[in-house]
């Protein structure tokens, strides 16, 4: 009996001590861990209608966030998260903002502005409005091989973490292929995470079309009027080839990490670094960049009213992504590089858009030469990016058309536009490239359309 409790208290010293060695390591990322676990619980409850329990369990299953333990207040509409009760940090839900993570300064009780939504409603079906789709039969379809392609990349082993959530297929403006996991339908919505930046990019291909900027015109950052960053131009920008020093890590205590979990206002993270390269000499991709975009485009406007009201109604509600949500940061600037929601079918939309070259039922949107704009290789990205678009040009995923160009986000989130084949294919999941095969996906969905 005492040799069995000297184990057991081994055993127990042992655990301890592993739980001290663990906090000690890991004690500068609590705040970006028990960050990321506060904001992400309160958006995928409150935006996403998930649960805790489920949330835990999927979206949080990711290194050191699952050492963190978080608490949700359904009636009060906010979460918050500690990791071994260390670094606790909340995350409030604002309808029309989105959740966002504060700090002890921030007054929640402080009244807030919240974009003005137009919601169209048209007799029609898919993507024009929201009737069903009339039966439609293409003779160079083989809808078994898609069906089946479709398929493929649905976990079949039981393994949450790596299963895709949705797919939609759409040729020619039809749905061809619509899958989801189970829990999830056309109505759930899902974060987009870095989808966003595309999104954000479109809104200056807005603001060029209308002639409201020139987005070749030297970035206004009044920091930079002194330096040599004074040549950054705002297409330096759209193209991640400005220069700057920055750190894209989510696995550490990066420029990322800190700018997302821990900066009140995620514009001026980028303004503040080094230019360590000129302007189209080294491509690098910046989160940092994108929010800096997002602040310039708040300063466009003369008043903050504006600045929220703009992307839907000019571009966002205008072709039907009603679902649409991007969130704010503390000092209510859009998260440019990684907050935004929708259903499936919305972020459908968004592709379509590109596919048809701006033009939405008939409206021009943008700019027909944009989209030749946002698919050209930036200078030195080696044909895998263009302005706030990745880009097949390059030939990343080797077996799929070169004029192919997407939107990407984290773990996996895609909006494939495929304008040789008429195609736009959407899918969300928790794992990316290292657990999907997108190169044998693509391949035979598009030997599937003749």
């Amino acid at each position: 009996m005492m040799r069995f409790k000297k184990i057991i208290g081994v055993v127990f010293l042992v655990l301890l001590m592993t739980i001290c060695l663990a906090i000690v390591m890991n004690y500068p990322k609590l705040d970006i861990i028990s960050g990321f676990s506060a904001k992400n619980m309160s958006s995928s409850v409150f935006i996403g209608k998930r649960s805790l329990e489920y949330t835990d369990k999927t979206d949080h299953n990711v290194p050191n966030v699952r050492l963190a333990t978080d608490t949700i207040y359904i009636d009060e509409q906010y979460a918050v998260a500690n990791v071994f009760g260390f670094k606790e940090r909340k995350a409030i839900y604002r309808k029309g903002l989105g959740s966002v993570l504060i700090d002890d300064d921030f007054d929640e009780n402080k009244p807030f502005l919240v974009p003005n939504r137009t919601y169209i409603e048209t007799n029609l079906p898919y993507p024009y409005g929201n009737l069903p789709q009339k039966d439609t039969v293409f003779e160079g379809v083989d809808y078994k091989k898609v069906q089946e392609t479709v398929a493929s990349i649905f976990d079949n082993e039981g393994i949450e973490e790596k299963k895709t959530r949705a797919v939609m297929v759409l040729y020619k403006d039809q749905i061809i292929a619509e899958q989801y996991m189970n829990g999830f339908n056309e109505n759930s919505m899902l974060l987009g995470w870095s989808m966003t930046k595309s999104i954000l990019g479109t809104v200056y291909g807005v603001l060029q079309k209308q002639g409201a900027i020139n987005i070749y015109d030297k970035a206004p950052v009044k920091a930079w009027e002194n330096d040599e960053r004074k040549e950054i131009t705002i297409n330096n920008l759209l193209q991640m080839n400005c220069g700057l020093a920055w750190e894209e890590d989510y696995g550490s205590i990066s420029d990322a990490t800190k700018m997302l979990y821990l900066d009140k206002d995620m514009t001026i993270a980028q303004i503040h670094k080094k230019a360590i390269h000129k302007p189209n000499e080294y491509w690098y991709y910046s989160s940092g960049v994108s929010n800096l975009l997002s602040g310039i485009l708040r300063g466009h406007f003369g008043n903050y009213q504006e600045y929220l009201d703009y992307p839907y109604r000019e571009f966002i509600d205008k072709i039907g992504m009603h679902s649409m949500l991007i969130e704010t940061d503390m000092a209510g600037n859009y998260v440019g590089s990684s907050y935004a929601w929708a259903t499936v079918r919305d972020w459908g939309k968004f592709g379509l858009l590109y596919l048809h070259k701006g033009n939405w039922n008939g409206e021009q949107i943008f700019n027909p030469k944009w989209v030749d704009y946002v698919a050209t290789p930036s200078p030195t990205s080696e044909g895998d990016y263009g302005a706030h678009f990745w880009l097949n040009a390059g030939g990343f995923y080797p077996d799929a058309p070169k004029d192919m160009f997407s939107a990407n986000g984290y773990q996996g989130q895609r909006v494939f536009i495929i304008p040789s084949k008429d195609l736009v294919i959407v899918r969300f999941g928790l794992i990316g490239d290292k657990g999907v095969d997108f190169n044998r996906f693509l391949k035979e969905m598009v030997s599937a359309i003749k």
